[in-house]
């Protein structure tokens, strides 16, 4: 059953004419929360706080305002012009999406629990924020933005764990190039460097940097390994998707910030270079009722799903193209799966931990969604993540029997084979009710407008690949 959404359809102003936005200022008033951050502020010596929301695209936009006004940004915000969920795109016939410049402003209001202090300035603190319409605007006045992509997250999650008693956990393999002088390795014709223990010691400036500041910042690091060159993957432990996907946009804050320092580059391109690994960021996820994975029987030892996990398992599968869109979202995206030998799905199948299907069964009734890449946005990943479920879950669908062996010359499953272009990825994106209902119509709209003009640019424009094919030998 797809998602239902408050700003798709009429509302009626409740009773006591509160609205979202009321409701929040009420959370920010909470006195013994409030004062803990002031005490963190004063400890600490922040004099700048940094109010943060997300675009579609996973970017990060924010307003940078002096600490001493705390209260009055708890209370009031900070605003900014709407279009910025959509990064300010100007289309190719130079419509500004999202409204036009005279669109009204939104509301970004501070989630309490996301305050920290950063680890390389601990002058500066930030938060995350959820986004509203401005209370001025008759009707719609402090209701839930349709366009962000954070705040929606919450909501789904909220609405799926109040209809079924489950909520979702979720862990993600953050693969990304680090490009730079003193970065290039040295690798034989046709093996890898793959968890080399010099090429690991070889990042090491890189990762000591971006662990610490990760860990001060409250992350559980785990492990990590290089991969290929320049690859380099830290990951951390698997928690709520809604923490795991703020996790994700900050991971990408550090790195960024760690590549200012060292100068290099941090690059989360989903291919970078032709030949070499892609970039994924591959969603482990596990439902859980309270402490227990409905996905695991602890009873059997062997790698196994319930019942309940093989209805998890069949919507996932059954919406994967779907899905891609927002899996993989750029254009680049889908080099990952042309490019032969990468550890990329080729089929809409599943696999007893078999690297090569889109979803792996691991150990612990984990379940391994091979789709994304380093430029997803992880909001919009999770939430279509939990729309597939549901849906899995209400409709019984069955993933059918696990794929044995390399799955790359496998024939098309039943689930139909997978987009392997972004503009494929938007017209599966645009037929599947059920992934676009993990969004407020407004958003998938949007989602859609903005992508098609990425996808119209990349068709307008000439590339290498032809200048070497084409100009001088044709015909």
């Amino acid at each position: 059953m797809p998602v239902t959404h408050d700003s798709d359809v009429p509302q009626e102003p409740a009773a006591t004419g509160i609205t979202p936005l009321d409701e929040h200022r009420e959370r920010n008033a909470d006195e013994a929360a409030v004062r803990e951050i002031v005490g963190q502020i004063q400890q600490t010596g922040v004099e700048f706080v940094y109010y943060q929301t997300v675009s579609l695209t996973g970017r990060v936009l924010g307003k940078v305002v002096p600490a001493r006004h705390l209260h009055r940004n708890l209370e009031r915000g900070v605003n900014m012009h709407r279009t910025a969920v959509a990064d300010l795109q100007v289309t190719r016939e130079g419509a500004l999406l999202g409204g036009g410049t005279q669109a009204p402003e939104f509301t970004a209001l501070p989630d309490l629990d996301t305050f920290a202090v950063l680890p390389w300035d601990r002058t500066v603190a930030r938060f995350f924020c959820q986004v509203y319409e401005p209370e001025h605007l008759p009707e719609v006045g402090g209701r839930h933005l349709a366009h962000d992509a954070r705040g929606n997250l919450k909501r789904v999650h909220a609405a799926f764990t109040e209809r079924t008693g489950l909520h979702l956990r979720t862990g993600c393999e953050p693969e990304m190039s680090w490009l730079g002088e003193g970065l290039k390795v040295r690798v034989r014709p046709g093996s890898s460097p793959s968890y080399h223990a010099d090429c690991l010691e070889l990042m090491r400036p890189i990762y000591q940097r971006v662990i610490r500041y990760a860990q001060q910042l409250g992350f559980d690091m785990v492990e990590g390994d290089y991969e290929d060159p320049g690859q380099l993957e830290l990951n951390w432990n698997f928690d709520h998707a809604d923490r795991t996907a703020d996790r994700l946009v900050t991971y990408r804050q550090i790195c960024r910030q760690v590549a200012r320092e060292l100068g290099v580059t941090a690059s989360f391109m989903p291919k970078p270079f032709t030949g070499m690994m892609g970039n994924g960021c591959h969603h482990n996820f596990s439902v859980w009722r309270g402490e227990e994975n409905v996905l695991a029987d602890p009873a059997v030892r062997e790698l196994h799903l319930t019942e309940t996990g093989r209805h998890v398992l069949g919507g996932v599968l059954a919406h994967a193209a779907g899905s891609m869109a927002l899996m993989g979202p750029t254009v680049n995206s889908y080099k990952r799966y042309w490019d032969v030998g990468q550890f990329a799905p080729a089929q809409i199948n599943w696999g007893m931990d078999n690297k090569t299907c889109t979803v792996r069964l691991s150990a612990n009734g984990r379940l391994e969604c091979k789709l994304p890449d380093a430029s997803v946005n992880p909001y919009l990943s999770h939430a279509a993540l939990i729309a597939a479920i549901q849906d899995g879950l209400d409709n019984g669908i069955d993933p059918g029997e696990p794929h044995s062996g390399d799955s790359t010359d496998a024939s098309v499953s039943k689930f139909g084979p997978l987009p392997l272009t972004l503009g494929d990825a938007l017209n599966a994106f645009a037929a599947d009710e059920v992934v676009r209902s993990s969004m407020p119509e407004e958003m998938a709209e949007l989602y859609l407008a903005l992508k098609h003009d990425e996808w119209a640019r990349f068709c307008g424009a000439v590339t290498d690949w032809e200048r070497d094919m084409y100009t001088e030998a044709l015909p």
